[in-house]
């Protein structure tokens, strides 16, 4: 292995981008620079991959997107009291989980789950804001569900809970204010196939003429060449008449959720000049300096060649066996799910707004432009107060309480925000009081194998979150 170029051995260790990126918090810049040869890859990452590359685990753990232990097996449903005693036995690579207690809330850490273990299903790479890797839904699904229950997203983002509820044959159903998660979510799940996407790419490539006329939305030449930006607007104009038509087919969302994903990003593989990544849209102002500090200007994207490389990547390990046409999505407010009957859910695996540490409307200005709304004029959660955050989460579970059966649990993902003044935990414990929850415990994917005697098993940044904290709940009789 220590021969091979740091392309053959990330090839051979079969982690993506978007894993390095994430899991060893690499800026994807100098992830591009590495890649070309130009900067050293550092000494940790090397000797990851390395390991990575040794292990071949088998089809079945790649396919899953997460690794059964001795301990569980597939479609095997616990119990909330067994669940929690799995935790406090889990040894999957040798490390005994740490208990303790605070504040009254129990806590388990332990390395539960790992982008390190192997590389999820590529139909889950579509970026998006605050997601989490499909590793976390997948230990919570294998575990307290069976084959054709129902599992809930009620925050639902890029669609990471409905999409690996799919590829493990339970139920999606998913919710999101924001309409852009309904067309980000929907395509994976209603999937066409890929010679009807490669017909239909070929039709609109055929009727596409440059316009004669300049484009109406000229900041957009910030990030675009006119002729990219011209393609873009006829696509735009396209998808927006199709729906408005009704005409809006399922291979039109396809390509609709690759542009989408597409606008704008950090290499070649996208349609604008060099910005920040795909999940985060910068405004105008900001670009400009970008450009100019970078001495860049927009070139000509190959479009429609870019949209097809896209799909070829997310289908490279599609299964049809993964495709759901038994699935319920919903654009709305969590604590008012009118399309959701009462007792209909047996698991919510999902993550709310932290506060106000994501701008979900900045972020997605140019992504809703595209999809032809105003994000302005959606109500993303947003709350400053701690004390607010607490009111509608409360709101939020009394919605769950009527949704969830007896039996039934939510894991609730929340982190550590405002330099760790702010345990989240203990604020969805104070929401869920009186309610018909369980407080069963709060789990802590620690891979960083630090202290819990010293940070409560965390080391983050100061303005956001990078473990996982789940708050787990049983619904219970009342």
């Amino acid at each position: 292995m220590e021969h091979l170029s740091f392309v053959d051995l990330q090839a051979s260790s079969g982690i993506t981008d978007e894993a390095i990126t994430q899991e060893f918090s690499i800026q994807p810049s100098f992830l591009d620079e590495i890649k070309r040869g130009e900067k050293e890859a550092p000494a940790h990452l090397i000797n990851s991959l390395t390991i990575l590359a040794d292990f071949q685990p088998d089809k079945k753990c790649l396919d899953t997107g997460s690794q059964p232990t001795s301990d569980t097996q597939l479609d095997q449903k616990m119990s909330g009291q067994d669940f929690l005693h799995f935790l406090e036995s889990f040894d999957r690579i040798g490390r005994k989980t740490e208990i303790f207690e605070r504040n009254g809330l129990k806590y388990y850490v332990n390395d539960f789950w790992t982008a390190r273990q192997r590389q999820s299903n590529r139909i889950h790479e579509i970026s998006y804001r605050a997601c989490f890797k499909a590793e976390l839904p997948s230990f919570f699904i294998e575990r307290l569900t069976d084959t054709g229950d129902s599992v809930f997203d009620p925050f639902m983002g890029r669609g990471t809970t409905l999409v690996q509820a799919a590829i493990l044959n339970r139920r999606p159903v998913g919710n999101d204010i924001n309409p852009l998660s309904k067309m980000l979510v929907e395509p994976r799940l209603d999937t066409p196939s890929f010679s009807k996407i490669i017909e239909r790419l070929n039709a609109l490539e055929s009727d596409y003429t440059l316009s004669d006329e300049q484009t109406s939305n000229p900041d957009l030449l910030t990030f675009y060449h006119p002729e990219t930006l011209d393609k873009i607007e006829y696509l735009r104009d396209y998808f927006i008449d199709r729906t408005a038509t009704g005409l809006i087919d399922n291979v039109d969302s396809w390509i609709r959720m690759v542009c989408i994903n597409r606008l704008t990003g950090h290499s070649s593989g996208f349609f604008s000049v060099y910005t920040l990544p795909p999940n985060q849209a910068t405004s105008v102002k900001r670009q400009k300096k970008i450009n100019e500090k970078r001495q860049q200007t927009p070139d000509s994207r190959d479009v429609f060649a870019i949209i097809l490389k896209k799909t070829k990547s997310l289908l490279s390990a599609y299964d049809q066996n993964f495709h759901s046409s038994d699935y319920i999505l919903s654009t709305g407010s969590a604590n008012d799910l009118a399309t959701l009957k009462d007792d209909s859910v047996d698991l919510i695996v999902t993550s709310p707004p932290f506060l106000d540490i994501v701008d979900y409307a900045q972020d997605n200005w140019l992504r809703s432009w595209f999809a032809g709304f105003d994000i302005g004029g959606v109500e993303i959660a947003i709350h400053k107060k701690v004390e607010d955050w607490v009111g509608f989460v409360r709101t939020c579970f009394v919605e769950f309480s009527r949704t969830v059966k007896t039996g039934g649990f939510v894991a609730f993902e929340v982190g550590e925000v405002r330099n760790k003044s702010v345990l989240l935990e203990e604020c969805v414990a104070e929401a869920v009081q009186g309610l018909p929850f369980k407080l069963l415990g709060v789990m802590i994917n620690d891979q960083k194998f630090s202290k819990t005697s010293n940070s409560w098993g965390v080391s983050n940044n100061s303005k956001g979150t990078n473990t996982n904290r789940i708050v787990l709940l049983e619904r219970i009789d009342g």
